[in-house]
C-alpha cells in the first residue's frame, strides 16, 4: 500500500470516528429530548389532576381520592362564577361595608337599607357553568384519560386524598398524585432504563419522590405544587 493510499485510509478512518462521535453526541441530545418531552406531557397531566382537585374541593371540603368518582366530577361538574355589577367606594368600605356586606344587604331585598348604603347598582350574581367546558376546553381533552400516565402502556396515576393533622393540631385536607420514572420512561431501551436507575438511585439518596408528582400527604404540605415547580 502506497502512501497515498494510507493517507486516503487514515483520512477516512478520522472521517469515520468524527460521524460516530457526531452521532454519539446526537443521539444523546435526540434522547434528553424525547425524555423532556415525556415529562412536559405527564407534567401537563398532572396540572389537569390538580386543577380537578382543587375544584372538588372547593365544594365538597375535602379532596377526592377515588379516580371514578373524580372523572365523573369533571364530566358532570359545575363551576360558580360570580357575576359583578357596580364597586364600593372607598367611602362605603370606610363605613365598614364588605363584599360580603353589601352582597347580603343587596339580597335582602330590603330597599330602604340598599338606598340608604348606596348600593342600587350593586349587583353579586352567581352562576353554574360546567367545570369540563371551564377548566379543560381545549381539543384534545378526555376525562376518561386523567387516570392514565402517559406512554405507561395503562400504568395509572397514584392518586391519595386524606385528613392531615399539623404540628399545632390543626386537621388539614391533603392530597397527592404521582407517576413514577419507571412508568412514563417505558420502552426507551436500554438508555431509558439507565436513567430510571440513575433517578432511582438519587431519589432514595435524597429521600425525594423517584418521578413527578403534585401535593404531598406526608407532612411537606406544599399547596398541591408539582415536585419541578
Amino acid at each position: 500500500m502506497n502512501k497515498k493510499l494510507i493517507n486516503v485510509f487514515l483520512g477516512l478512518c478520522v472521517v469515520g470516528l468524527l460521524f460516530i462521535t457526531w452521532r454519539s453526541i446526537q443521539d444523546t441530545e435526540d434522547f434528553d429530548a424525547d425524555v423532556k418531552a415525556r415529562e412536559n406531557v405527564v407534567k401537563a397531566r398532572l396540572m389537569q389532576i390538580r386543577d380537578a382537585q382543587e375544584a372538588y374541593k372547593a365544594q365538597n371540603g375535602v379532596y377526592c381520592p377515588d379516580w371514578s368518582v373524580l372523572i365523573q366530577f369533571v364530566k358532570t361538574g359545575k363551576l360558580p362564577i360570580i357575576m359583578k355589577q357596580g364597586v364600593l367606594t372607598d367611602d362605603q368600605m370606610d363605613k365598614g361595608l364588605t363584599e360580603a356586606k353589601a352582597a347580603e344587604i343587596v339580597n335582602s331585598g330590603d330597599q330602604a337599607a340598599i338606598i340608604a348604603n348606596g348600593l342600587q347598582e350593586f349587583r353579586r350574581d352567581t352562576i353554574w357553568v360546567s367545570l369540563k367546558d371551564s377548566l379543560y376546553n381545549y381539543e384534545g381533552f378526555v376525562a376518561d384519560s386523567m387516570r392514565y400516565i402517559p406512554f405507561a402502556e395503562g400504568d395509572t396515576f397514584e392518586l391519595i386524598a386524606c385528613p392531615s393533622t399539623t404540628r399545632s393540631g390543626t386537621i388539614i385536607q391533603v392530597m397527592e398524585c404521582s407517576a413514577p420514572d419507571s412508568s412514563f420512561l417505558k420502552g426507551m431501551g436500554k438508555q431509558g432504563k439507565r436513567v430510571i436507575n440513575n433517578r432511582a438511585e438519587e431519589a432514595d439518596a435524597k429521600g425525594a419522590y423517584p418521578g413527578l408528582k403534585i401535593g404531598d400527604i406526608g407532612g411537606n404540605w406544599n399547596n398541591n405544587a408539582g415536585n419541578w415547580e
